[in-house]
């Protein structure tokens, strides 16, 4: 998670167990707004087997639908499901199994899917660096039953208060979701900065396929998100949700850190 960072620096603020795994978050995001309800991200879901799924030691009580019924809702009034880009700990929970497990199905059927084209083809074509992470029946279900499309502009979405950056250095297009929030920008970080610790410009992920594009990206990011004082919203960091920017001698760091629901 930390690249070329050596361990003995970074375990001190995310500290490995005894597997020499560290704790991190699938976190989505749900927005209302009007008679849209939208759905960023969808976690890992629940289709692969117990092999697979013992491989990341998953653990915590979060859950999606559960996180849906607590707020009132259920997955069938969700309205639109933005999927940042197509890795299983992402995607995974935007399809199920039907009844008798026989073929993954949409989990949101009332839902329109939206993705970047480039990403789309990305995956569906998958290199052999990512491949493993590019899980078809987490995604083709989508396409099959006509519920998917495609961000070209902002425009498309079709919600003045939401716009969508697009990076290349993690993976092939990825989206980061902008959305205007109390007066403020508040940015979906999907797998760009996708923990606190990941905001010095070295700490970059070692299975980004273009880590010296993930560098640019992040530094050109984070200069205009301290201009324009954005709140950050962090899917992976299990302990910080979000946090305001500051400049540093050592360069731009993390401010106030809080969640979404106390501000």
């Amino acid at each position: 998670m930390h690249g070329v960072v050596p361990k003995s620096i970074w375990n001190k603020f995310n500290p490995a167990d005894d597997n020499n795994l560290c704790t991190w978050a699938m976190r989505s995001l749900l927005i209302e707004s009007g008679k849209r309800l939208i759905l960023i991200d969808t976690g890992c879901g629940t289709k692969q087997d117990a092999k697979f799924f013992s491989y990341y030691f998953l653990h915590g009580d979060g859950e999606l639908h559960s996180s849906l019924n607590k707020l009132g809702f259920s997955a069938d009034d969700i309205t639109d499901v933005v999927l940042t880009h197509m890795h299983f700990d992402h995607v995974g929970g935007a399809t199920s199994w039907n009844s008798d497990k026989s073929k993954a199905i949409p989990t949101f059927k009332n839902a329109t899917y939206w993705s970047k084209e480039a990403h789309w083809d990305w995956a569906i074509n998958p290199n052999p660096r990512e491949k493993a992470s590019f899980l078809k029946e987490n995604f083709m279900p989508i396409k099959e039953s006509g519920q998917l499309k495609f961000i070209k502009n902002d425009s498309d979405f079709g919600l003045q208060d939401m716009t969508f950056n697009t990076v290349n250095g993690h993976t092939e297009a990825m989206l980061i979701p902008i959305i205007n929030y109390k007066d403020r920008k508040v940015a979906f970080m999907a797998d760009l900065i996708p923990s606190v610790g990941h905001l010095p410009l070295a700490y970059v992920q070692s299975y980004d396929v273009r880590p010296l594009e993930s560098m640019k990206e992040k530094e050109a990011f984070l200069k205009h998100a301290i201009e324009e004082n954005y709140v950050l919203f962090y899917e992976h960091d299990a302990k910080n949700e979000c946090s305001t920017l500051i400049n540093t001698e050592k360069g731009v760091r993390q401010g106030d850190i809080f969640k979404l629901k106390e501000w």
